[in-house]
């Protein structure tokens, strides 16, 4: 059993997903105009409520339903699954995952889709950094049972822009884990729905101030 597993959420905790988002938004402008990158932003919505994660393909084949006619159809798919995800990694990322990976696994543990949210993984370079120990659900909250079992340890760290994500686990594993807010990022911005929630157990403004946080264990 491993002392330290170390967990990090991808979404605007490790890369700056907002602005991958914002370059969505004038792509579809551009292409397709305001009425219909309106069209696509609630049909994205929808489906974020229904599924509980954010599904930017998955939203894509609505739209197609919508406008089955469409010559942009193709340039929207290309723009997601090319897009440059390595430039959107936020600074010292890579360095905060090097860091830790001293002190044991490091793991991607993220909610998404099976399709685009492996890609943007493996295009950013972070799958090649963790060493391929990525874990991707539906919500990661209800796996901590598959979770342990993949990566059992004596203590766990959980990096997330979420605090009710961190605040889910942290009913579950408790004394076990130690979590780590990462104030970036729309979701970490919305102060009516971080005052839902209680303070995690540490709480930085970037991910860079991890390679600040004092670890047991002393490092090589």
């Amino acid at each position: 059993m491993n002392k330290f597993v170390f967990f990090f959420d991808v979404d605007n905790t490790l890369l700056d997903n907002d602005r991958v988002t914002a370059a969505l938004r004038e792509f579809l402008n551009d292409e397709v105009g305001e009425q219909r990158t309106s069209t696509y932003w609630q049909i994205f919505e929808e489906l974020r409520r229904e599924l509980g994660y954010a599904d930017y393909l998955g939203a894509l084949q609505r739209y197609r339903s919508q406008f089955p006619y469409d010559s942009h159809l193709l340039s929207l798919s290309n723009f997601l699954i090319n897009y440059p995800f390595a430039n959107r990694l936020f600074p010292n990322s890579l360095d905060v995952i090097d860091r830790f990976k001293k002190l044991g696994p490091v793991v991607i543990l993220t909610d998404g889709d099976a399709v685009f949210q492996p890609r943007k993984i493996e295009r950013s370079g972070l799958g090649e950094a963790v060493e391929n120990n990525v874990l991707i659900y539906i919500h990661k909250e209800h796996e901590l049972h598959d979770i342990e079992r993949r990566y059992p340890a004596e203590h766990y760290f959980l990096f997330d822009d979420k605090l009710r994500i961190l605040t889910a686990i942290k009913k579950q594993w408790q004394s076990r884990v130690t979590t780590v807010f990462v104030r970036q990022g729309h979701y970490a911005a919305d102060t009516a729905e971080i005052a839902q929630y209680p303070n995690a157990d540490i709480s930085i403004d970037r991910i860079g101030d991890a390679l600040s946080i004092a670890i047991e264990r002393k490092e090589n």
